[in-house]
């Protein structure tokens, strides 16, 4: 420290001390902490999640799925809880060697087809299944310019943005101020292009917006960071309106309840093994208040 101010080491040592909200989950190596085999249902799609914005794109895939009558999508959803470090288990690892949700295993290949990171599960089930990305290639060009403007650049609304407005220890005006202006900038890119088509590709809705409204959508109503009165999203009337549009989907809504550990009882299901459990396993009807 000098004059108040941090001045960086020759060497950087970790210090789990400041690592603020996920200080017992972040380190700064890869692997596995303990041998933990991994749960399997009966169906070939293994997913293992939680429902993050990243979590929450690839169990909207599934639903949109099974809604258009694919029943090869039928899939169980393990919940993986990551402030306990579920995903640092021998078998988590395995699928995915990055220990991030979500992660996919295809069963239905042999051998079994691990997939991980939520844009390559996206393309993996579109093409698998023939849906949500566009077989011309101008139209398929543009889906994954979206999907992969999603994927580069979310972590700065999440690792970015995110973290420092919501989970860092302290409040920091420059990070503060530097990351909202580029998720501001952000949204005005996707208003943009939003006041000249439907959907985030065209006039077709894909797996671009399935990855692109779990984070933005999310900000720009108030389910993501509680930020909307700071980044004064209601400025941004084309994404206000693809928001809405998207998440009245009943898959939408189906998908973003899969994995959910939090929130109103009735939006949580744990886990999904079968169609009927959202009728049947939520946390509401799993543990009913009790008669006072």
């Amino acid at each position: 420290m000098s004059d108040g101010k941090y001045v960086p080491p020759k060497v950087w040592t970790w210090d789990s001390a400041n690592g603020g909200a996920f200080a017992n989950i972040n380190r700064p190596i890869a692997g596995a902490t303990h041998d933990k085999a991994l749960p399997v249902g009966k169906h070939p799609l293994q997913l293992y999640s939680l429902a993050t914005p990243n979590g929450v794109k690839v169990t909207v895939m599934l639903e949109e799925l099974l809604a258009k009558g694919h029943a090869g999508a039928e899939y169980d959803a393990h919940l993986i809880k990551i402030s306990e470090g579920d995903q640092f288990s021998s078998g988590f690892v395995e699928v995915n060697p990055n220990s991030k949700i979500p992660a996919l295993v295809d069963r239905s290949t042999n051998p079994a087809t691990r997939v991980f990171e939520s844009g390559s599960i996206l393309v993996y089930l579109a093409e698998k299944f023939g849906e949500f990305l566009p077989k011309d290639p101008a139209g398929r060009t543009e889906t994954l310019n979206w999907l992969f403007w999603q994927m580069g650049s979310a972590p700065m609304l999440g690792g970015g943005f995110g973290h420092f407005y919501a989970y860092a220890p302290e409040k920091y005006e420059y990070p503060i101020n530097r990351y909202a202006m580029e998720v501001k900038r952000q949204l005005d890119v996707l208003d943009k292009m939003l006041a000249t088509r439907t959907y985030i590709a065209g006039e077709d809705y894909t797996i671009a917006d399935m990855a692109i409204w779990p984070w933005y959508g999310g900000v720009a109503s108030n389910a993501v960071y509680n930020a909307a009165e700071f980044l004064d999203v209601q400025i941004y009337k084309n994404v206000q309106r693809w928001t809405k549009m998207i998440g009245e989907r009943p898959a939408v809504k189906r998908g973003r309840m899969v994995n959910r550990a939090w929130g109103a009882p009735e939006e949580q299901l744990h886990e999904r093994h079968d169609a009927s459990d959202f009728d049947l396993k939520t946390q509401d009807k799993l543990n009913p208040p009790k008669a006072s």
